[in-house]
């Protein structure tokens, strides 16, 4: 019988290598592995939240996308001038709150004259004159993993000077904000 020359439209059955074969399989592989340790990052040291109100304003704006790093405090408490997130009273129900470490554990605190004190010694974070200096009207003695905390816009700001939250203990500690992106989510820098 003789074959007809023409258009043919059967395909023609191409065999895989052995090579191909491992070169996909390594590729799914690697892509795997990304995708694992990205999900890692995210939920089990990262977080993203976004800041309320103007209370840290200078710093971060309201509506501002901040990424928090939880792995941070596992096994050191924040130091004087960190931004911490947290939540208020441990209160899984409210938004969390974003300030300024400006006392640790075992430091006295006082806001005399509008000015803050921490064992003493005038702490100056830019803050304007303290109008209200809340329950560090009399000096008082931080706690062991007990934190007092302070907006930088500290007039228009509900922090460890107001009795309803009073200082932060370690427990309530999210994690450090450490980077910042912009209201449009382009990134703005990391937060000092």
């Amino acid at each position: 019988m003789r074959r007809r020359r023409g258009l043919n439209f059967a395909r023609k059955r191409r065999n895989m290598s052995a090579y191909v074969v491992k070169e996909i399989f390594s590729w799914l592989l690697h892509i795997m592995v990304a995708i694992l340790m990205a999900l890692i990052l995210v939920f089990c040291i990262g977080m993203r939240t976004s800041v309320i109100g103007v209370s840290m304003e200078k710093t971060l704006y309201s509506g501002q996308q901040v990424l928090v790093n939880r792995f941070s405090y596992l096994f050191f408490g924040p130091d004087e001038g960190d931004i911490i997130v947290f939540t208020p009273n441990g209160n899984r129900n409210t938004h969390f709150y974003i300030k300024r470490v400006v006392a640790v554990p075992g430091d006295s605190v006082c806001i005399k004259d509008g000015k803050l004190y921490v064992n003493n010694t005038i702490v100056d974070y830019g803050y304007d004159k303290i109008m209200d200096a809340g329950i560090a009207e009399d000096a008082f003695t931080l706690e062991d993993d007990e934190y007092f905390v302070m907006g930088d816009n500290c007039n228009n700001s509900e922090d460890s000077r107001s009795g309803n939250i009073g200082p932060v203990s370690r427990e309530m500690i999210e994690g450090r904000a450490w980077f910042a992106l912009g209201n449009d989510m382009s990134f703005s820098g990391f937060i000092k």
